[in-house]
């Protein structure tokens, strides 16, 4: 499609779960319903079941297993991503500055949450800022201006003094920074494997929980009460047991929960959604895993007992309107994917997106 081109899209337009139109335009990047006065013979025309970029809520740019990656390799990730459709990526914690990022129009759009931000010795060597207890405040205002909106801490880990999962912070402090983030406009959420760490966080007013392996049902009613958001990254949890297997002399004890953690996901999942809890899509790529597994997060979201069309909603319009970014409104900026098949009836069609716009362009 050239400079002043119009892209005429056509099908099955799914603007919303039950918004269904036959076609949308894009002209100048944008979003219309109405068919141009006079769009001429430079018209791109693509077809099928048209959904919103989709939404990965949990991942990380310019990470990997062993901290922050060259600019080529961050570029490789979030062009993966984009092949498969992603097209808006909440960066859940990165040491790396991917701000230029922004300025490429063929790169997903990104959501940051700053640098993770976890206790001294307690998380992923050179993920994060380790800090003590009377440096939180300081650190999640610092990372709140340095973001898009989001902090993330690390709620839990493993103890070496237990030799099992363990809260990291103490209540009080968790508190002040919390305010801290809302004073300053940003939203926190925090990675959370087991239980312990979860009524702290929920009950000084955190916004999101990552992973919440750990939820009961004694806290589940309080997540859903508060409304706050989950993400499970089942992706990633399914490499538990091999974690497990990995730490099991050292830590037999952190193994064994890890386990348990891993053989009641599923039903976890299902009861945060039954009660109402928000239950977002999140890869967590770019640690160990691979970037573009939206599509497999999805399916483990119905596999989990979430119907298809909520789950569905968990990576397109509910994603969307959660991070305060449009869908396919009305002059909104076209980043939209289209399919082969109608996805809310099988999710698995995500997998194979036939035509990729971002920014009114097509480009792939």
């Amino acid at each position: 499609m050239s400079e002043r081109g119009v892209l005429h899209v056509k099908g099955r337009v799914l603007a919303g779960p039950d918004d269904v139109r036959d076609e949308l335009w894009v002209v100048d990047g944008r979003i219309t319903y109405d068919r141009p006065a006079a769009p001429g013979t430079d018209v791109t025309t693509v077809d099928g079941w048209v959904l919103p970029g989709l939404v990965d809520a949990h991942c990380h740019v310019g990470l990997d297993t062993h901290g922050p990656v060259p600019a080529e390799t961050a570029e490789k990730q979030a062009l993966t991503d984009r092949d498969a459709g992603t097209l808006l990526l909440r960066d859940a914690g990165s040491p790396s500055d991917t701000r230029w990022i922004d300025d490429r129009e063929d790169l997903p759009r990104i959501i940051r949450a700053g640098r993770h931000i976890a206790r001294t010795r307690r998380y992923i060597r050179n993920y994060a800022h380790e800090i003590e207890p009377e440096d939180l405040v300081a650190y999640v205002a610092q990372e709140a201006r340095r973001g898009d909106g989001w902090v993330k801490l690390v709620g839990d880990w493993i103890d070496r003094s237990t030799g099992d999962l363990g809260a990291c912070w103490p209540r009080e402090p968790v508190e002040a920074a919390i305010a801290e983030a809302h004073r300053l406009g940003a939203r926190v959420t925090a990675h959370c494997f087991a239980a312990d760490s979860l009524r702290d966080l929920v009950e000084a007013g955190i916004d999101c929980v990552e992973h919440a392996t750990g939820l009961t049902d004694d806290l589940i009613p309080l997540f859903a009460e508060r409304g706050v958001a989950i993400v499970p990254t089942l992706v990633n949890i399914a490499t538990f047991p091999d974690l497990a297997a990995g730490g099991e002399q050292k830590f037999p004890r952190w193994s064994a929960h890890m386990r348990r953690l891993y053989e009641r996901r599923y039903d976890t999942v299902r009861s945060a959604y039954d009660a109402g809890i928000p239950v977002f899509v999140g890869t967590d790529a770019g640690g160990a895993l691979a970037h573009g597994l939206v599509a497999g997060e999805v399916a483990e979201l119905v596999r989990a007992g979430i119907p298809p069309v909520e789950a569905l909603s968990a990576t397109a319009w509910a994603a969307r309107e959660w991070l305060g970014r449009p869908g396919l409104e009305e002059g909104a900026p076209a980043d939209l994917v289209v399919y082969g098949a109608d996805p809310r009836a099988d999710v698995a069609v995500l997998g194979a997106p036939r035509r990729i716009v971002l920014r009114g362009r097509v480009v792939g």
